[in-house]
């Protein structure tokens, strides 16, 4: 194994071979360009490569093309020729057809095995991120997560934050003075969200068995990384679902891995597609959030590729830190276009040969323009790249193929059925349940006395017992019974129920 890989370059008029040095590939990079330019192949032969050097891969197939990277290339296809040729033209000796260790994924289970999280593993961040609550909403939300943390409600799917969120508008008078107030619009507001996340399929993901970080960073028998494929073209149907699924993975690398400084060459490359999708209407603070992982997570051996139409996508800041580019044609049609393009040629290091602005509106479908990290991590001068042709089957495999491949794995066995076990839902429920007992055990307990009473009273009324004091005391416990009834009566309502659930918690609380 060499300590870099290869990208392309090479013939006329274009730079000398393009390698991306396995040392600074955590330092984390942008592949960029217009739709159909060629950004895909790019990502392709990226995931190849890594995987050859024994570095594991997680990328989402957005356009469902990605599942050739299971299969070898073949002298059969019809660019067979041309690949040979750009092969030859960059000096690509060694080029020859190979398939990759693949693991498929899917948020739905249709596609690949299930992926799964808990609500609790998300946390209240990202789930407000995910319904897109509002202030005031996301307080509330995270009312809810601080409860189930201490009253020990683990929050699994999404009828364990249904049923808690139920628990908090009936218990909201007395969560009020603690917390803050809740009203009952908010979390009807959430409810509906949760109702129609729900709807789009997003119950499917939150549960268990949960995603296990080891099961994304193994090796094959060869020690090749495995490459994980996220099935994505159905789930671009919710976008927001998508990127904040994508950022939760990201978040619990960041949170999980250990430091290991500069390693030889990374842990795992996670590439970001659509990355657009991360940031359009996020809150400052998620932004932040997505800095602060971008700029520390290369310390735990996590190289971070975003892929997206334009750098100008990307906020300035995160931007900064992607060093290793490959920027495919960018079209110029508007003055926005304009813009965005004079932008993207000021993020290079300039090259006397050429205008950046101009290669990069000239190169052609797997022509870039490139620079990647030197020594001591300093950026290259921008070149003019031929990118090498992909190893691996240019295309999908078929559905029977894909299927084989899954039926072959082990992970199948750990992931493809789901586990529901005890959790906030059914603790809830037994909660209500044993509140409705107490209370039908107290309202039989009220009429066992007031029939006792009844019947000693009317054993001395005819026993001609006469007796001032007796008097007043049937008169008292008449009363008493009156009062005894209502508060029964209430007890046994939904007033009563509420009350008697409070009284519930707070003991919970106290426990």
């Amino acid at each position: 194994m060499s300590d870099s890989i290869f990208i392309g370059g090479g013939g006329e008029g274009y730079a000398e071979p393009q390698n991306l040095t396995l040392k600074y590939a955590n330092r984390h990079g942008l592949i960029a360009g217009a739709t159909g330019t060629g950004k895909t192949v790019t990502l392709q032969i990226l995931a190849e490569s890594f995987s050859a050097q024994g570095v594991p891969v997680f990328l989402a197939d957005v356009k469902g093309d990605l599942s050739g990277l299971a299969k070898s290339g073949s002298p059969d296809f019809k660019l067979h020729d041309a690949f040979m040729s750009r092969a030859q033209t960059i000096g690509f000796s060694d080029y020859t057809y190979d398939a990759f260790p693949v693991t498929f994924w899917d948020l739905f289970g249709q596609k690949g095995h299930p992926v799964r999280t808990t609500v609790a593993e998300m946390g209240p961040l990202l789930v407000s991120r995910l319904l897109e609550l509002t202030e005031a909403q996301e307080g509330i939300l995270n009312i809810a997560f601080r409860l189930a943390d201490e009253q020990g409600l683990p929050l699994l799917d999404l009828k364990d934050l249904q049923s808690l969120l139920v628990w908090v508008g009936e218990n909201r008078g007395d969560l009020s003075l603690r917390y803050g107030n809740i009203s009952v619009s908010s979390i009807g507001a959430i409810q509906r969200r949760l109702l129609v996340l729900e709807n789009q399929g997003a119950a499917e993901f939150f549960g268990e068995p949960a995603l296990e970080l080891a099961d994304v960073m193994s090796h094959d028998a060869d020690g090749r990384g495995r490459i994980n494929i996220l099935a994505a073209d159905t789930l671009m149907a919710s976008p927001r679902l998508y990127a904040t699924f994508l950022l939760w993975l990201l978040s619990e690398l960041f949170e999980e891995l250990p430091e290991v400084g500069d390693p030889d060459k990374p842990k795992l490359v996670f590439f970001f597609d659509e990355a657009h999708l991360l940031f359009e209407d996020a809150p400052k603070a998620l932004v932040d959030k997505v800095e602060q992982v971008a700029r520390l997570i290369r310390s735990k051996g996590v190289g971070v590729y975003f892929i997206t139409q334009s750098p100008a996508d990307i906020p300035e800041d995160i931007l900064g830190q992607l060093g290793n580019r490959i920027q495919h044609a960018l079209r110029a049609f508007t003055a926005r276009d304009r813009k965005n393009l004079r932008l993207a040629a000021e993020t290079y290091r300039d090259n006397p040969r050429f205008s950046t602005e101009e290669a990069i509106t000239q190169v052609g479908v797997g022509e870039a323009v490139t620079s990647m990290l030197q020594k001591k991590g300093i950026p290259g001068i921008v070149e003019r790249t031929l990118i090498r042709p992909p190893s691996s089957q240019l295309g999908p495999i078929t559905d029977r193929e894909r299927a084989m491949l899954m039926a072959g794995s082990a992970i199948g066995a750990k992931y493809d059925d789901p586990v529901d076990r005890k959790s906030a839902y059914e603790m809830l429920k037994e909660r209500a349940a044993q509140a409705a007992a107490e209370a039908e055990a107290l309202e039989e307990k009220e009429e066992e006395m007031s029939t006792a009473e009844r019947e000693f009273s009317a054993g001395r009324r005819y026993s001609g017992t006469r007796v001032t004091r007796s008097t007043s005391r049937r008169r008292g416990t008449s009363f008493g019974e009156a009062m005894g009834k209502m508060v029964v009566k209430e007890l046994t309502g939904t007033t009563g129920r509420r009350m008697v659930r409070g009284i519930l918690g707070g003991l919970f609380r106290g426990r």
